[in-house]
């Protein structure tokens, strides 16, 4: 990975810092990533500070609940600017001009530029045409995107991700259902059963934007028109697929994982079966133990990639847990790169999860590299349409992509809820 300087990144938690956290009583130097994770290290020693006043206290304080509910947030927003400046430094190392080994071409790109502009199409363009004619899609700008895609969606930075040709993936499944037996050495030996594969399918959705410039603009602009339209688009498609990958239905878009958790629609989906629930303890929110317990329901073989996917509002819940010591559970970063952690566990957090209310699954916990599978259709496809609409010039972009999961057995879910009696 490239050296990230301190400069780049103080311009980045410039843009990055929530505008909540401005006027609160604890301030940070925006500019200064140390001074940030300082600030939350303080916010959370004023927080437990006030809940542990709040614990001892007799008798409901509003003006308490309110300082405990305005220094959480200011912790939230903290640790999400913070979160945000620990994704682009894992992403640093990209390098925007080189795909994969291969160099940008300049003047293909140049070419490119020309047809955004004007539609002009030169010989070098026929780099960029797919044989079902029409459509413009330059390596250079597709693959802009797809890593924009995975700085955005969290879920793309740790599911497992393929790209296919084709117009589907199916994956082969073993149920190792063999069976064997001990005999005697003369005794005669009956058949033993044997293994079934077993398929699954992974359908892909579309997904597109349709924006429409003026000509006029086309024609004047100076400026990197492809990337502004990446730009653009990527932070749509991002927002589009984050919320399939949780929860879509797979109806013309990926099955989400939360579907083949048990008691959801997927459940009997897969050949392994469904995601295991544990309960959390509480009609309408988190205990320790039941957090504790979701943790060490995992088996240990899948321990070493695990981390913890949850919303922001399940964050401000676990902050007030403490284990039986009377140590907090959640622990906020210490370090740039460093996550937030429960119970010694890396957090990631995922907007589009349920937040924690009664049979709600309000957290995954497991590796999801090993658990969610990702599918690309290779390219990002891009129409040039100047006549449907004049005076304005449509780009008709589309991205195919399914996703559903790959093995349940490497996560369990927290189902908000108590034991029946």
């Amino acid at each position: 990975m490239k050296n990230v300087s301190m400069m780049s990144l103080a311009s980045a938690t410039a843009l990055t810092t929530p505008r909540a956290i401005i006027g609160h009583t604890i301030k940070a130097d925006n500019s200064d990533p140390k001074a940030m994770i300082a600030a939350v290290q303080t916010a959370v020693t004023e927080l437990r500070a006030s809940i542990d006043e709040k614990m001892k206290s007799k008798v409901d304080d509003t003006v308490l609940n309110e300082r405990i509910a305005r220094i959480d947030a200011s912790v939230g927003n903290f640790q999400s600017a913070i979160d945000g400046l620990n994704a682009q430094v894992a992403a640093a190392g990209i390098n925007q001009n080189v795909i994969g080994d291969l160099p940008a071409d300049p003047e293909y790109v140049n070419a490119f530029k020309a047809h955004m502009r004007k539609g002009d199409v030169q010989a070098s363009m026929s780099k960029g045409t797919d044989t079902d004619g029409g459509y413009l899609a330059p390596v250079e700008w597709d693959r802009t995107i797809t890593n924009k895609l995975k700085e955005v969606s969290p879920i793309r930075s740790h599911a497992r991700i393929i790209s296919i040709t084709s117009a589907g993936f199916k994956k082969l499944f073993n149920d190792r259902a063999i069976g064997s037996g001990w005999v005697g050495e003369t005794a005669a030996r009956a058949e033993t059963s044997t293994p079934k594969i077993g398929t699954l399918d992974f359908p892909l959705g579309e997904i597109y934007a349709n924006p429409a410039i003026s000509q006029q603009l086309l024609d004047d602009a100076a400026i990197n028109l492809e990337a502004w339209l990446a730009d653009e688009v990527q932070a749509e498609f991002a927002r589009q697929e984050g919320i399939a990958f949780v929860s879509g239905n797979g109806t013309n878009k990926p099955h989400g994982i939360l579907t083949y958790v048990e008691g959801a629609a997927n459940a009997a989906r897969h050949p392994f079966g469904a995601i295991k629930t544990v309960l959390s303890g509480a009609d309408a929110g988190f205990t320790a133990d039941g957090l504790i317990d979701l943790i060490y329901d995992l088996p240990a073989e899948f321990r070493a990639n695990a981390k913890i996917f949850t919303s922001r509002q399940s964050q401000s819940a676990m902050r007030k847990l403490k284990d039986g010591q009377g140590n907090y559970l959640w622990q906020p970063s210490y370090a740039l790169g460093q996550p937030a952690t429960l119970a010694g566990e890396q957090i990631v957090e995922l907007a589009d999860m349920p937040k924690p209310e009664a049979d709600a699954i309000s957290v995954l916990y497991g590796d999801m590299d090993a658990t969610y599978l990702i599918v690309d259709r290779i390219g990002i496809r891009v129409l040039r349409d100047p006549f449907t609409n004049k005076p304005f010039v449509h780009f008709y972009t589309t991205k195919r992509v399914g996703g559903g999961v790959h093995n349940p057995e490497p996560m369990r879910a927290l189902k908000i809820g108590k034991p029946t009696p």
